[in-house]
């Protein structure tokens, strides 16, 4: 399989490796300037784009039409569900290797910062995301034993300059709404959408794995029922911090879009790659 190579200094492979980093001054002051140089302008475009909204109700009528639109599929996803090789399907596989890797780590700083209740929520996700303290069942060991059946490494280093900068920065925008975002709100809508997509987005990569028979599809399949409990979840988290001390449903908006944006375009970007290098 030809690998596509990225560039070994890119700004957002080096914002990957930081916020994984120690956290020390000068690793956190790095991450802030490379942050404002890309955070700070997509936000501003959203926000300008964005219509207040008054009310958590305008909120979910704004999610449920985003969803309603993206459930419609997208020729990158057909492509891979019902014509992809199985060499093209191990690219997309390969590209987002950093994110079955590191499944859900960097949703962790978000707690502190949420209400009890709210906290709740979001712990029942996170629980279930490192399957429920069974190795065999975390999402993260999912995904080595698919790497596994497709011959691909099992260490993250492999990883690091055959991922193209979308997928970083779908990766590295949590690290960014978790700790750094000035409203939690923001992870909180950026949350709520991708536990409410995925069920319906999962369902390309399951079928490419049962057409190319890939024994190794459940990391695709398990989300597609565990994430509907968790989109249930996520709500409960928003309506919890509405009733401990408001929510913005603005930014849970923005937030929103800020993910469907980034996960996007990597999608869309990695079939393209695969069809291209393949």
């Amino acid at each position: 399989m030809n690998v596509t190579a990225h560039p070994t200094d890119s700004p957002h492979k080096r914002l990957f490796l930081l916020n994984r980093a120690r956290p020390t001054a000068g690793t956190v002051a790095r991450i802030e300037e490379l942050e404002a140089d890309w955070i700070g302008p997509l936000l501003a475009r959203l926000t300008e784009r964005t219509e207040p909204l008054a009310a958590r109700a305008e909120w979910l009528t704004c999610l449920d039409e985003l969803l309603t639109h993206e459930r419609a599929g997208s020729p990158a996803g057909s492509y891979l569900a019902e014509k992809a090789t199985r060499e093209e399907f191990t690219h997309v596989v390969r590209e987002f290797a950093l994110d079955g890797l590191t499944e859900a780590q960097n949703f962790f700083p978000a707690i502190p910062r949420l209400p009890l209740r709210a906290q709740m929520a979001v712990m029942r996700v996170l629980i279930d995301e490192f399957g429920c303290g069974n190795q065999r069942q975390a999402h993260s060991q999912l995904y080595l034993d698919l790497l596994a059946e497709l011959g691909l490494p099992q260490d993250l280093e492999s990883f690091l300059d055959t991922t193209g900068e979308g997928t970083y920065q779908f990766l590295n925008v949590f690290y960014w709404l978790t700790q750094r975002a000035e409203d939690i709100a923001y992870f909180l809508g950026a949350l709520a959408y991708l536990e409410a997509s995925i069920p319906d987005a999962f369902r390309v990569q399951a079928r490419a794995c049962e057409r190319l028979g890939i024994a190794n599809g459940r990391y695709y399949t398990e989300h597609l029922h565990i994430d509907t409990f968790h989109m249930r979840e996520m709500q409960l988290a928003i309506k919890e911090c509405e009733a401990a001390g408001g929510i913005d449903p603005t930014r849970l908006w923005i937030g929103a879009q800020l993910l469907s944006e980034l996960i996007g375009g990597a999608f869309e970007a990695a079939v393209n790659r695969a069809r291209e290098a393949v």
